[in-house]
């Protein structure tokens, strides 16, 4: 079967369990899975019910297709995504952003927890996605192109939209939530990244590292869906600090981070013209 008959038989199976018919979907990062408790009229459907739909195996990933309205928007957030470095391949790990687009959303609001690599970057900061380095050493575009999908060669000069960033910056203004704005590099994870690497990061510009988010917006601008990525720093990228670096730890900086940018998520799509 090829993949596009796969993401076909992914989209029948939504499209016949809800009526919601999302104009935005949402990624909800590590520990922020919490946030879909505000999507009005909720209707919640697993991962493994989805055919050939990944299921997440990291923790702080509930493995959810929540649809309803947030923000007067109807919606589809992902409990949780998958990896790279889960052992799935690129084009498993964006299948469910190829279903959403098929299923007609035309804006992709991307969450993740990262390390500040910019050393204004502490533990808890909100920030703004305004582009990225792709350093997981692959690309979901790669391989047979599907023309009703998308060019063969996207264009990646405004990979995250900037009205929608201008959006988020006056949500964060009404919701007293301070915002900054940076540069997202990914690895392909799952270990931490090197001092080494940090430094090397800081120097190609990067603001943020983490292990996710570039490839959904790859797809997501092949596919014409106008992208907003926030990201929240979990911690102090490697050898910033002496501090040894952990999971455990980013779930609970995230899960302290998860009100704020879940009103702040809230007011965004309220707010953004889609």
């Amino acid at each position: 079967m090829y993949y596009w008959d796969k993401v076909e038989e992914a989209l029948k199976y939504i499209e016949k369990k809800t009526s919601v018919r999302p104009e935005a979907a949402v990624i909800l990062g590590s520990g922020l899975g919490s946030a879909a408790e505000s999507i009005e009229d909720p209707q919640i459907i697993p991962y493994h019910d989805i055919p050939y739909w990944p299921r997440s195996t990291a923790p702080g990933h509930a493995g959810r297709l929540v649809l309803g309205r947030l923000g007067g928007k109807t919606v589809a957030a992902m409990q949780g995504r998958v990896h790279y470095y889960e052992g799935y391949n690129m084009q498993e790990v964006t299948f469910p952003m190829r279903v959403l687009a098929c299923l007609g959303v035309k804006a992709l609001v991307a969450t993740n927890a990262s390390g500040g690599v910019n050393l204004d970057f502490r533990p808890g900061t909100i920030a703004a996605i305004t582009d990225h380095i792709n350093f997981m050493g692959i690309n979901p575009l790669a391989g047979v192109n599907n023309d009703k999908w998308g060019v063969r060669f996207p264009d990646m000069t405004e990979a995250y939209d900037k009205k929608f960033i201008e959006t988020l910056e006056r949500a964060a203004r009404e919701e007293n939530i301070e915002l900054k704005k940076g540069v997202y590099i990914a690895f392909s994870g799952p270990s931490f990244e090197t001092p080494a690497e940090v430094r090397m990061a800081r120097i190609m510009g990067a603001d943020m590292v983490g292990m996710s988010t570039v490839p959904e917006v790859l797809v997501a601008n092949h596919m014409g869906v106008r992208v907003l990525g926030i990201s929240c720093a979990a911690n102090y990228a490697a050898g910033i600090t002496q501090e040894k670096l952990t999971h455990t730890e980013v779930l609970e900086v995230m899960e302290r981070c998860g009100g704020g940018l879940s009103r702040l998520v809230e007011r965004f799509l309220a707010e953004a013209e889609l």
